[in-house]
C-alpha cells in the first residue's frame, strides 16, 4: 500500500466538503419514504433506487425549505423557525403524516445553524416535504407506467426534475 499512513490515504477518498453528496447525510429512514412511493404507485413495484432518489430529494427540499424560513424569522428579530416561516397557517396533526418529525427536524437543521425549529415548525415542514413526495412519487408511477415498466426506478424520481412543471 506504500509507505502513506492510514489517515492519509481515508483523507485521499474523501470527497470534498462542498459536495452535495458529502454534506447531505440520509437523516431520513427509507421506510416512510418508500410507503409514499407505494400509495401512489398503485399495484407497481417500487426499486429501492427510488426510495433512495426520493429521500434525497426530500432531504434537499427541507434544508432549502429551512434556510428560506430562517432568513424570514430573521427578518421578523427571531431565532425560532414557526410554521408561517415555511407558509403555512394551519398545522396539521402529527399522527396522519407518514414522515417522523425527529428526522425532518434534522433535516431542517442541515444548513442553519443558531436557529431553534418549534415543533409546530416541524410538522408544518414534514407535512409540506410529504406533499411534495407525493407530487413526486405519483408523477414517477405515471413515467413507469408510460414507459411500459411495472417498477418505478429512480430514474423516474429524476425525471421529475425535468418534467414537473409539464405534472403542475
Amino acid at each position: 500500500m506504500g509507505s502513506a499512513t492510514r489517515e492519509e490515504r481515508g483523507r485521499e477518498t474523501l470527497k470534498p466538503a462542498s459536495a452535495p453528496t458529502w454534506r447531505m447525510s440520509v437523516e431520513l429512514p427509507f421506510a416512510p419514504v418508500d410507503s409514499i412511493i407505494r400509495r401512489n404507485a398503485g399495484n407497481l413495484r417500487v426499486s429501492s433506487e427510488a426510495t433512495e432518489a426520493l429521500t434525497r430529494r426530500i432531504q434537499e427540499q427541507g434544508a432549502e425549505r429551512a434556510v428560506g424560513a430562517a432568513e424570514r424569522a430573521t427578518g421578523d428579530g427571531r431565532k425560532t423557525l414557526m410554521p408561517e416561516d415555511f407558509g403555512v397557517e394551519t398545522v396539521p396533526d402529527p399522527d396522519t403524516l407518514e414522515l417522523p418529525i425527529a428526522p425532518v427536524d434534522r433535516i431542517a437543521r442541515l444548513d442553519i445553524e443558531d436557529y431553534r425549529v418549534s415543533m409546530d415548525a416541524r410538522i408544518a415542514l414534514a407535512s409540506l416535504l410529504e406533499a411534495e413526495a407525493d407530487t413526486v412519487a405519483a408523477a414517477a408511477a405515471m413515467l413507469a407506467r408510460h414507459a411500459g415498466r411495472r417498477t418505478v426506478k429512480g430514474e423516474d424520481i429524476e425525471l421529475y426534475d425535468e418534467l414537473g412543471p409539464y405534472f403542475e
